[in-house]
């Protein structure tokens, strides 16, 4: 019995000792065990590239640094990713799934898929948290700025470099430009100058509408969106001989109201109407059949689900309802049958 005894002993004492060799496992976060990230599959963070760039950079920005305009306006401010050495894919995962409350971020579940939530969390982790990456540049020919270094007269003004209400005799010419050309286009977007004097807040009203009074052939240095943009051509307002006296209304109100996401040529195809999701409608695609005054007005009055086109009946009189309506039908509507 003894030796039993002893044999035993010595095969618990071997495994325990063999135990000692084994690498402990590490236990699994609560974040991991919920939100299991699998090895980036290939086109993966080029694929959350694409979704983050639709998606995320209007707060995050295109670089991940969270120097937006958007960012300047909200409290707590959206996360730089670039100052997150410590941030994971699990973490991420869980916030696209919950959002973060107390926060401008909104969950996303409903609204990316899980194969794209994944791509997101490993272009972010990738690009910003751990290569510090630029992303993408937005003045590009494709974005509509062919050229853009035209207009770096402005760019002092956007970096904040030069003070915007700084003294007009301590600029020199080409700042002075610059100045007038920050004001004319770059404001739109670029809203947050730096300046010695905050002055009194302004109340909110749409900047980033770049009509700027542009016409075909008159463009003008200090013009820097009509004069870059291959949308300014759609906020032409048409020249149409012969409008009635209800239709002179509905063009001064569609052009004051309808016009920034349907374009003043009514295609959609304006700076704002192809930044919308889904596209602002375009008009012009319809006949007189397909789109009846009924229909239109209907539309006006109680807005489309799912859209950005918002219910107008508490906005508009029944009448002003009509004058666009008519306005429309006549500018941009197709006749039956064409």
């Amino acid at each position: 019995m003894s030796g039993v005894w002893r044999f035993l002993c010595g095969m618990v004492l071997a495994l325990l000792l063999a135990g000692c060799d084994a690498p402990a496992e590490a236990p699994v976060s609560p974040v991991a065990a919920a939100f299991p990230v699998p090895a980036p599959a290939a086109g993966d963070v080029e694929l959350g590239r694409k979704v983050y760039n639709f998606r995320c950079y209007f707060c995050h920005g295109y670089s991940g640094d969270a120097k937006t305009l958007a960012a300047s306006y909200l409290s707590p401010r959206p996360r730089d990713f670039t100052a997150s050495p410590a941030l994971t894919q699990e973490s991420m995962l869980r916030t696209l799934h919950e959002g973060r409350a107390g926060t401008a971020m909104k969950p996303f579940k409903g609204i990316l898929n899980d194969a794209e939530m994944r791509a997101v969390a490993a272009f972010v982790e990738s690009e910003f948290v751990q290569r510090k990456a630029p992303n993408t540049a937005y003045h590009t020919e494709a974005n509509g700025w062919p050229d853009h270094q035209r207009f770096r007269a402005a760019f002092p003004f956007v970096r904040g470099e030069i003070q915007l209400d700084a003294p007009a005799e301590s600029l020199n010419a080409a700042q002075q430009l610059g100045r007038q050309l920050y004001l004319g286009s770059c404001i739109s977007c670029h809203d947050r100058a730096h300046v010695s004097d905050e002055g009194p807040a302004w109340s909110s009203r749409p900047l980033s509408y770049p009509r700027m009074g542009f016409l075909p052939g008159q463009q003008t240095v200090v013009d820097a969106v009509s004069s870059a943009s291959v949308y300014a051509k759609h906020d032409v307002v048409p020249a149409i001989d012969h409008l009635s006296a209800q239709e002179k209304r509905g063009e001064a109100l569609f052009q004051t109201n309808c016009a920034f996401c349907h374009g003043a040529d009514g295609t959609g195809k304006n700076w704002i109407g192809q930044f919308m999701e889904p596209k602002a409608r375009d008009l012009t695609a319809y006949t007189a059949t397909e789109m009846t005054a009924q229909r239109l007005q209907k539309t006006i009055r109680e807005g489309l689900p799912g859209t950005s086109m918002p219910a107008w009946q508490h906005v508009l009189q029944p009448a002003e309802i009509q004058a666009v309506s008519a306005y429309v039908r006549r500018a941009f509507v197709r006749p039956a049958g064409s």
